[in-house]
């Protein structure tokens, strides 16, 4: 076994690995990233394309040794990317995807083509993706994609780049420098703490893979419940499962949400930032988070106004929560129990709040059990069902 220092996704790994592993098994096998897709394992299909420093490489041929000291993004690390951002939704309007098995290492290579054409050239998009095959769609939809996407960039104009930002002739990989200055570089990098790696200097803007819409209403004016959210610590206290791992400033909130699903417990550790609005009593909280232990990773986006009710008695709390997730808990992300868990935490969050504003100590749990909160929602479900049978459609008599 040989023990590998890489970056995956923007984060540090250090895993052994057999000197035969391929980087395409390492990623899927030791780390759950198992958006990278192997099909002819001989370097021709194309799933599996990854980028390796930056240019796309198939991994089912390339040795995960060798990439000792190489930045490592596969599909799942491209969640923020821009041009990925703009390709998905091109590849969903021109139907450019059926089985999908193929779509990882192809948004991968149409990036790639994105960012150096210089033009929206159909030969020249066809040839470029002819590594990438495609047993589904015929093509048509996946070019009209590329095309699409190339066009509405060059009329913002954004300039193609040269080569698409390579510097180094050769295969994928070969420019990485080898020689011995770069390894204390490495060495820092590799044994960097998570809290580092889980807390990333800039927060990035994303766009949600799933977007879900609450409201809750507090007995109090909203100028006090906009203050209150101005106050970082006291609203972690009474969200479920949140703590905080340093003092909070609103540009950078640093902190730990604590999950457990069953036998399986998380521990995504993270930073956020925090944007506010006095004018319109809105405001926008954006973070991201890694759990180590099951390699799953978070972005979240939360979106909120207070409405004035009762004359100004009261308020009502428009909530709109994005949210991506990856790796291993990525299975369990079902919207309609998503929907019905946030619909919960919610209401626990909600009441939290209305007692700590009223005086009293929130009843914080020490971690946010999806166990219990899933076994509530499905006897509410199962009461809304039996409640049809007895009673007829809609509950009427």
């Amino acid at each position: 076994m040989t023990t590998i220092a890489l970056h995956v996704n923007r984060r540090a790994v250090e895993l052994s690995a057999e000197p035969r592993t391929s980087l395409a098994d390492f990623v899927r096998d030791r780390l759950d990233l198992t958006g990278t897709h192997l099909g002819c394992e001989h370097g021709v299909c194309g799933a599996c394309t990854v980028l390796l420093d930056g240019v796309p490489a198939r991994s089912c041929i390339t040795y995960a040794v060798a990439c000792e000291g190489a930045d490592v993004t596969t599909i799942e690390g491209l969640d923020e990317d821009e041009v990925t951002t703009e390709l998905r939704a091109a590849f969903t309007r021109e139907h450019a995807l059926q089985c999908g098995y193929c779509t990882p290492g192809m948004l991968v290579a149409a990036r790639d083509l994105v960012l150096r054409l210089p033009d929206a050239d159909e030969r020249r998009i066809r040839v470029g993706l002819s590594g990438n095959l495609c047993r589904c769609t015929g093509y048509v939809g996946i070019v009209r994609a590329v095309q699409s996407v190339i066009e509405a960039r060059r009329a913002r104009n954004i300039a193609p780049q040269a080569d698409a930002g390579r510097t180094h002739l050769g295969p994928a990989g070969s420019g990485r420098a080898t020689s011995t200055r770069d390894e204390p570089r490495r060495a820092t990098q590799a044994s960097a703490p998570a809290s580092e790696s889980a807390a990333p200097g800039r927060i990035p803007d994303f766009t949600p893979a799933t977007v879900l819409d609450q409201r809750f209403t507090l007995p109090h004016p909203p100028a006090k419940v906009f203050a209150m959210f101005d106050d970082i610590a006291a609203i972690a206290a009474c969200l479920p499962g949140v703590s905080l791992t340093a003092p909070p400033k609103p540009e950078r909130v640093v902190g730990l949400i604590r999950v457990r699903l069953g036998p399986i417990a998380a521990a995504f550790e993270g930073a956020a930032r925090v944007e506010r609005d006095p004018a319109t009593l809105s405001g926008r909280i954006v973070g991201i988070g890694t759990d180590q232990r099951s390699h799953s990773a978070t972005q979240g986006e939360i979106r909120y106004r207070l409405v004035p009710l009762e004359g100004g008695a009261a308020t009502a709390v428009e909530l709109s929560i994005g949210y991506t997730l990856t790796g291993m808990l990525a299975q369990f992300g079902r919207p309609g129990l998503v929907r019905d868990l946030a619909r919960r935490l919610i209401a626990e969050f909600a009441g939290n709040l209305d007692r700590h504003m009223s005086g009293a100590s929130p009843e914080q749990a020490a971690e946010l059990s999806f166990w219990s909160i899933a076994s509530d929602v499905l006897r509410a479900r199962l009461a809304r069902m039996f409640g049809r049978v007895f009673t007829g459609k809609g509950g009427a008599e």
